[in-house]
């Protein structure tokens, strides 16, 4: 829970949320919106959410767009992005990357040409350099990302970096979550991420759910709404033009994800170790967002699996409205 003082300065406050019918863009709506702030949401969802907000049907990859969305506005979260699985970012890399380097470099140019108060980037673990444990001051500017999609993010956390070293200045903060997950997640069975898909697959009663790996690889699993409150604290008390890890401060092996699952779920299961399983462990440090931004996750898995399922139920073919960067034009 954000402390009411925080929620104070958004009160009358003109906000932008690009990308406000996502996963975590939701939740930071709904919060902006209890707070009396004047939310408008961009986006190529076709989604209304949360009654009494402004929603924009718009591509932010058009910089006249941009320009005109965030004239006059006191704050900006910027949150639109491109989800999906390792597999289809991998095979579809143009599909992922030209779109979200657009859409970073013009909605990001034009909050500094129109002077916007306070801005924060939503950036992803995938920025880091790959490791264990990761902590933001074992960051590098020279270091390389994870993966090939983590050069698109950390692309903007650079052009934040030029922003204040060439102009001073700091009111771009700069959040890097780890593996989110909570309703309103991306439930397409082509390129859904770990927990959506495994909730997929369970729905559909497949028997035995065949798990890649033998369940010791360790993630860091953090609930929507707890991201949600981490940024906007992110957005109200800057970050210094640098950034800090969004993360669940709880690690969780594979197999204690699926036991979670089965423990209100009815099925079975099997481990198969002679399929990857990825990293053994990646998981995330927020010493640095709690002494910084007084970021505190409170979710359990349990319960935010529960609320992600109990959503799932009632939303199942809503993917079919969202924007697909990876379907074939």
């Amino acid at each position: 829970m954000i402390d009411p003082n925080v929620l104070k300065y958004f009160v009358g406050k003109r906000v932008l949320v690009t990308g406000g019918t996502g996963l975590i863009g939701r939740p930071v709506v709904q919060i902006l919106h209890d707070a009396g702030a004047r939310v408008t949401v961009v986006s190529l969802d076709r989604l209304h959410i949360t009654a009494n907000v402004r929603y924009v049907y718009g591509d932010i990859t058009d910089p006249k767009l941009c320009r005109k969305l965030t004239q006059g506005m006191d704050a900006v979260c910027h949150l639109a992005g491109i989800k999906g699985s390792a597999q289809v970012t991998e095979k579809k890399l143009a599909s992922h990357f030209v779109p979200t380097l657009l859409m970073n470099t013009n909605i990001l140019e034009a909050c500094r040409v129109n002077s916007v108060g306070k801005v924060v980037y939503t950036s992803s673990i995938g920025a880091y350099a790959p490791t264990d444990v990761f902590r933001e001051k074992d960051y590098r500017l020279d270091s390389v990302p994870m993966d090939f999609a983590g050069w698109a993010k950390r692309m903007a956390e650079l052009q934040i970096h030029a922003y204040k070293v060439q102009y001073g200045l700091e009111n771009f903060a700069i959040v890097r979550p780890s593996n989110v997950y909570g309703p309103g997640d991306n439930f397409d069975p082509e390129n859904a991420m770990v927990i959506p898909s495994l909730m997929c697959r369970i729905y559909r009663k497949e028997d035995p759910l065949v798990v890649w790996g033998d369940g010791s690889a360790v993630r860091d699993f953090v609930f929507s709404r707890d991201v949600a409150e981490g940024l906007i604290l992110a957005l109200t008390h800057g970050t210094g033009g640098g950034f800090v890890n969004l993360g669940s401060g709880a690690p969780c092996s594979i197999r204690e994800l699926i036991e979670a699952l089965h423990s209100f779920l009815d099925f079975r299961y099997t481990f198969d170790a002679t399929r990857p399983s990825g990293f053994p462990k990646r998981v995330m440090d927020i010493t640095e967002a709690r002494r910084r931004i007084g970021y505190r996750p409170s979710t359990p898995l349990i319960e935010g699996l529960r609320q992600t399922w109990g959503w799932f139920i009632k939303n199942q073919d809503e993917f079919k409205m969202k924007k697909n960067y990876f379907k074939e034009r």
